[in-house]
């Protein structure tokens, strides 16, 4: 068995003063000649080299060596402090240990292992149930629950690694404490609440105390006698939160007046931590529900496109950022890929973050031009004031012309790693950033083949105080290329492990800012997939649109839909050549769904109405609604589209 760790008591002191003061009270022996290193900091505080004591005749000699009844003292006995020296530097390590805590099971922690063994023998804490916030009135009766309590071992616990105190509940045979309750309603007017609202520690063998301890532990409780307990309110800024009991066994001496004022600065630094604590993290948890509710909760599905994504803030204790990342969906099987980063940490980056997000989206409902899109950010951030500066790149991914186009205003430029392993960094005018004002941007286009994977991503990902943004961005580059070789050239790596390889290029230390990854798989539409044709708008327009449907659903051997898709095309067209001034387009798209789409030069959307039963019309949108497994109308620069979808028959998506 291994040996029993040390006991920080063993610092602690014992003077004739306090002999006598203790009636003579059996001693414990010392556990180990010295206190573990853990325990150090809140060990009883000792003088370098002790002040000779001056024999007392009632007392045992200075030495310490017997008693006058020839019985011999057992070494490294626990007794009280002896100076306001002690105290002073007790208490101050103490409030240091309770300091350190950040949530609030740190700071409760801290101050049960900064009094026990040294100050006390056992410690019972309280908290109320839920705790009050800020300026939060609470509701409803105090409820006081039992947080969490400490504890020297007994001589028959198990040895525990490091001398730690075990963190236990107080089994109900202990003479400290038996039958401590969990919960503890406080009644109005009741002796608890009397001790409580008094906020000073108070012994337990009080008026007030023998009153309220049964009400707090639950029952009779067996209790220490002899000014051996002490009860002590926490109170925090505005209103008490809690109570904690101070313990000590009958062979410790007691405690004396000046440790009422010992417990006193526990529970007020104590309390003040646990409100600063709960402070704390309702503001945490409001920033992250800003972080969680500013980025998208779920990526798109878009046709032809396959999509990852991945956000680390700077610090788990600073969540909030301006970095965000998005994938819109577009008319046309097409879909945006926005990423852009606020400057900043704090609150208001997020908020901004946020109103630029929405900007965009609201952007790309318009089917602007990529750099119309980053113009119109510019302006809207100006609008927000003069310093609201961002970085910001906004893509466009075709699946059926394999092409993207992408404009960049002061963002580090994407990667794109090509089928065969071969990773490049694309060439785009890097432009300003949002913000600066009067810039014009400028957009690319480039060619996205099939089983290429194009990576958007925020400086932090590769810029830090170890390395420069392009020796970063020459490191994720070759990261990719890396990782493309372990999956041969035929088969590109899988998309959501190739972002967790991107993110393992990070060391300890090598992050100084938010990350945001979007990595967009192309896999795009063949050209066998599309048909797509121009209609006259005239009469015989639905006529014909009906025919070449019909034509390509027997080409792709989807003769189970013609009946629905004629009857959708023929009501969609004509409410496009009723309206329209220049050609019609119609195109059908084979994927894992079959999707119509009809565009006209008219930017006015159509609208689902009852029809009442004498009207002539009014019924296509309707039916298009009932039979189309989904369907919508989307504005564009030049008019807009109208779409449907069925599924496919056998296998087609739900």
């Amino acid at each position: 068995m291994a040996a029993r760790p040390a006991d920080p008591r063993a610092a602690l002191r014992h003077t004739p003063q306090s002999a006598e003061g203790s009636g003579g009270l059996p001693e414990q022996p010392r556990r180990s000649a010295t206190p573990s290193s853990a325990d150090a900091e809140h060990s009883q505080p000792r003088t370098p080299s002790p002040e000779p004591v001056r024999p007392d005749p009632s007392g045992p000699p200075a030495g310490g060596g017997e008693r006058r009844s020839g019985q011999p003292r057992p070494a490294g006995q626990p007794v009280a402090m002896r100076r306001d020296g002690d105290r002073l530097r007790f208490v101050g390590a103490a409030t240091r240990r309770i300091a350190r805590g950040i949530d609030l099971d740190e700071i409760v922690m801290g101050l049960c292992r900064a009094t026990v063994p040294t100050f006390s023998d056992a410690i019972l804490v309280y908290l109320r149930e839920p705790l009050p916030v800020g300026d939060e009135r609470p509701t409803g009766p105090m409820v006081l629950r039992l947080r969490r309590t400490d504890r020297i071992p007994d001589a028959g616990d198990a040895d525990t690694d490091n001398g730690s105190i075990l963190a236990v509940p107080l089994p109900p045979q202990t003479e400290l404490a038996s039958g401590s309750a969990e919960l503890c309603e406080v009644r109005v007017g009741g002796a608890l609440a009397e001790v409580l609202r008094g906020v000073r520690p108070v012994f337990a063998d009080t008026t007030a105390a023998q009153a309220a301890l049964p009400e707090l532990l639950g029952g009779e409780p067996s209790l220490p006698t002899g000014q051996r307990v002490i009860l002590a309110p926490l109170r925090g800024r505005r209103r008490v939160i809690g109570a904690a009991v101070f313990l000590r066994r009958q062979d410790r001496i007691p405690f004396d007046p000046d440790d009422l004022l010992v417990a006193g600065q526990l529970a007020t630094h104590s309390a003040l931590g646990i409100d600063k604590a709960v402070l704390y993290g309702r503001e945490a948890y409001i920033a992250d529900e800003l972080q969680r509710t500013m980025l998208p909760e779920t990526l798109p599905r878009p046709t032809g496109v396959r999509l990852a994504s991945r956000y680390l803030p700077a610090a788990e204790t600073a969540r909030v950022g301006g970095d965000w990342y998005d994938a819109i969906p577009l008319p046309g099987s097409r879909v945006a890929l926005v990423v852009g980063d606020v400057m900043g940490h704090s609150m208001t980056s997020a908020a901004i973050m946020g109103q630029l997000r929405t900007t965009a989206q609201t952007l790309a409902g318009l089917d602007l031009p990529p750099q119309e899109v980053l113009h119109h950010l510019d302006e809207q951030a100006q609008r927000l004031g003069t310093d609201r500066m961002a970085t910001c790149l906004y893509a466009v991914y075709d699946p059926v012309s394999h092409r993207i186009t992408i404009a960049n205003a002061g963002h580090p430029p994407p990667v794109l790693l090509h089928l065969g392993g071969r990773a490049e960094v694309l060439r785009v005018p890097p432009g300003a950033p949002i913000g600066v004002g009067g810039v014009d941007f400028e957009a690319v286009e480039l060619d996205a083949p099939a089983g290429a994977t194009l990576l958007l991503y925020t400086d932090g990902l590769v810029e830090s105080r170890l390395r420069d943004v392009w020796t970063g961005i020459e490191q994720l580059r070759e990261r990719l290329a890396n990782t493309a070789q372990l999956t041969g050239p035929d088969h590109p790596p899988p998309l959501e492990a190739l972002c967790d390889e991107v993110l393992d290029m990070l060391g300890p230390g090598d992050r100084d800012d938010d990350i945001a990854l979007l990595a967009a798989r192309f896999d795009g539409i063949a050209p066998s997939d599309v048909a797509y044709w121009f209609l006259e708008p005239e009469d015989a327009a639905p006529s014909r649109a009906r025919r070449l449907a019909r034509s390509a659903l027997a080409r792709w051997g989807l003769e189970e839909l013609t009946d629905s898709v004629e009857l959708l095309v023929s009501e969609v067209v004509t409410n496009a050549v009723r309206y329209a001034s220049r050609p019609v387009t119609l195109r059908l798209l084979r994927t894992d769904v079959l999707r119509c789409e009809v565009g006209d030069d008219v930017p006015q959307l159509p609208r689902q109405r009852q029809a009442r039963a004498t009207d002539e019309g009014g019924r296509g949108l309707f039916l298009v609604n009932r039979l189309a497994r989904r369907w919508g109308a989307t504005r564009l620069s030049t008019g807009k589209v109208v779409w449907f979808e069925l599924a496919r028959p056998g296998g087609g998506a739900s």
